[in-house]
């Protein structure tokens, strides 16, 4: 496949915005206001926490390339994250750490960090406003305790204008977690692996075993050395 042009590329990255607006475009003739979209990072990796954002865009936004986190180089995830987080009508964490991703299982951890978000979101969005957010975009996700109108979108963040602005923040905002990390716990490549399975990690754990931030209930064969 030819590269596109440049001229080409803005034309499709257009085409891109007005594709991923479309759920949130529905929502808005419903007459719902204030749509949030909640994704999550972190589920797979063998340390660190999982990291969930949800975030309200403004009507309007027309930032180009906002897109799946993971379709994106670090590079643009960065100028985007800086960009999505200076435009959002609000936005909110939500982080679980390895010891509660131990005790409740990986799902319930993320249900839970994803429930944070929306809270913290729906407090900016009540301070600046009065207003509470009144729809929530979910990525393959469904939350009961979330009491809002919600919707489980399948591949939601390559969909949904507002779940691809929340992966990147969530992407962001774990991926330089787990750089701080790989300060503390320099011999498992934290800082380019971030906590996944690479060979460099699996070395760090042969030669140096569990740190703090690993979960043991996906290591226990490490644990129980």
């Amino acid at each position: 496949m030819a590269r596109m042009t440049k001229a080409e590329k803005e034309i499709y990255l257009k085409q891109r915005l007005v594709e991923m607006q479309e759920y949130e475009n529905d929502l808005k003739e419903k007459g719902y206001r204030f749509i949030a979209g909640v994704d999550e990072v972190g589920r797979g990796p063998l340390a660190g926490p999982v990291v969930t954002a949800a975030v309200v865009l403004p009507d309007g936004f027309d930032v180009l390339g906002v897109d799946d986190s993971k379709k994106l180089t670090e590079k643009k995830r960065e100028a985007l994250y800086d960009v999505i987080m200076e435009k959002a009508v609000c936005y909110g964490i939500g982080i679980r750490d390895n010891s509660v991703i131990d005790e409740v299982n990986i799902l319930q951890a993320t249900k839970l960090a994803m429930q944070e978000a929306i809270e913290n979101a729906d407090e900016m969005l009540r301070e600046k406003t009065g207003e509470s957010i009144d729809f929530v975009l979910f990525d393959a996700m469904k939350i009961d305790e979330v009491e809002k109108p919600q919707m489980s979108l399948i591949k939601g963040d390559s969909r949904s204008l507002s779940i691809a602005a929340a992966s990147i923040v969530a992407k962001v905002t774990r991926d330089r977690m787990m750089v701080g990390y790989h300060k503390v716990y320099p011999y498992y490549g934290f800082d380019s692996n971030k906590g996944y399975g690479t060979r460099a990690h699996y070395e760090g754990l042969e030669n140096y075993g569990v740190t703090p931030i690993h979960r043991k209930s996906f290591l226990n064969s490490f644990f129980n050395k």
